[in-house]
């Protein structure tokens, strides 16, 4: 008898009539001699929604507040999936984040998990009951909700999972990884397996299938990760350790990032001390900055260009300018027209030429490239966003056919 914990995200939770065939589905699981924890997201639109609610009060929403109410979502689905368990036959009890005692960081809006007391869910499962959590939430040392960001609910199953030493399933409104986005690249094949490396990859990419903090969490726990759709019975992809059929694979995948925006520092003083007193105070501010390129010194001054999540645009430059005032940059520039397009595939470990062919297939397009970043999987080009799916679809061709 297996333990699984099974991920359902909003567009599967849609309606009620969804949340039954959700609960059908974790039935049939159970039916098979497995154990089932289940965790759910708010329905399809629900968090936008009070998201917007939020925007409308306040302009500038209280953290605490916010976390306290967009956690509300997944509380109403949790309850209609217990019950819609309980009326097909089945026991099902119900739990928030706080209640299994998910305990976090107090980063409202952004929080981590620190660990899961995991004993609540172990005496209801003895019972034969279907354990069904609320994604995305849980409860800071100082009794407050806190909230796990975008995609929360992907890390919430996934740390559950590593606690109870079970296997993962996340059910999406796909039915696998893909080698591109299908609604980009019409060619785009689904892939049986992907390697965690590549998946964190093309999840910190803009890859919307995964949160980038779930299958970090994956990686690090060796917890099998499943990627499947709701809709079907579909075999769906599975997350595993390279293995060394990978390799014989150069690129498994093509991404877009249209999210990200751009901040220039002109002109300043090259010498030591003054890139970091600019990025700890992003740091000091929760801003995660991505590519960074400084340019070669002239006349005793540099520019400095860093990427930073378009969400965090109007915070970053809050910042830049304040640090660029002390430290005497000439000039703040930025731009949020831009996208990240990369490729990612462990075979480029042992394939040279890889740079050369991304770079030519993009002139043969007349893409423009105005930042580079590599590592020894995958190679990003920051371009303009209205080039971003021409891109993808050319380098797509080129390396995957």
């Amino acid at each position: 008898m297996a333990l699984i914990v099974q991920k359902f995200g909003g567009t599967s939770v849609g309606d009620v009539d969804r949340i039954r065939n959700v609960a059908k589905r974790v039935l049939k699981t159970q039916a098979q001699g497995h154990q089932v924890v289940v965790v759910v997201s708010a329905m399809a639109g629900e968090t936008n929604r009070l998201v917007d609610l939020a925007n409308k009060i306040s302009r500038d929403p209280d953290s605490r507040e916010y976390d306290q109410l967009v956690s509300t979502g997944e509380q109403v689905t949790i309850a209609l999936l217990a019950l819609a368990i309980q009326d097909l036959g089945g026991k099902a009890r119900s739990f928030l984040g706080h209640q299994v005692r998910i305990t976090t960081d107090s980063a409202f809006a952004k929080a981590r998990i620190k660990s899961i007391d995991a004993s609540i869910i172990h005496e209801e499962l003895a019972k034969g009951c279907v354990v069904v959590n609320a994604g995305f939430q849980g409860i800071d040392p100082d009794g407050n909700i806190t909230t796990l960001g975008r995609g929360g609910s992907d890390t919430t199953a996934v740390a559950i999972a590593a606690a109870l030493k079970a296997e993962c399933e996340i059910y999406t409104d796909v039915d696998g990884i893909y080698t591109a986005d299908p609604r980009i690249v019409p060619e785009a094949k689904k892939l049986d397996k992907i390697s965690y490396e590549e998946m964190l990859e093309l999840a910190s990419l803009g890859a919307k299938v995964l949160q980038i903090r779930s299958v970090e969490m994956a990686m690090k726990f060796k917890v099998p990760l499943w990627v499947k759709t709701s809709f079907s019975d579909a075999e769906g992809t599975v997350v595993i350790q390279e293995d060394q059929d990978m390799e014989k694979i150069v690129v498994s995948g093509v991404s877009a990032d249209k999210n990200e925006a751009k901040i220039a520092v002109r002109r300043l003083a090259d010498r030591p001390g003054i890139a970091s007193q600019l990025f700890e105070s992003l740091a000091a501010s929760n801003i995660n900055v991505d590519m960074i390129i400084q340019n070669l010194s002239a006349d005793g001054f540099t520019d400095l260009t860093f990427t930073v999540p378009k969400a965090d645009l109007k915070g970053a430059l809050r910042i830049a300018e304040g640090v660029g005032k002390e430290i005497g940059a000439q000039k703040i520039e930025s731009d949020d027209k831009i996208a990240k397009v990369s490729i990612v595939g462990v075979g480029m470990r042992s394939h040279s030429g890889v740079a050369a062919k991304m770079f030519t297939a993009l002139a043969k397009e007349k893409i423009n490239i105005q930042m580079i970043s590599t590592s020894e999987i995958k190679i990003s080009v920051v371009v303009d966003e209205k080039e971003a799916d021409k891109a993808v679809r050319a380098l797509h061709k080129v390396f995957i056919g």
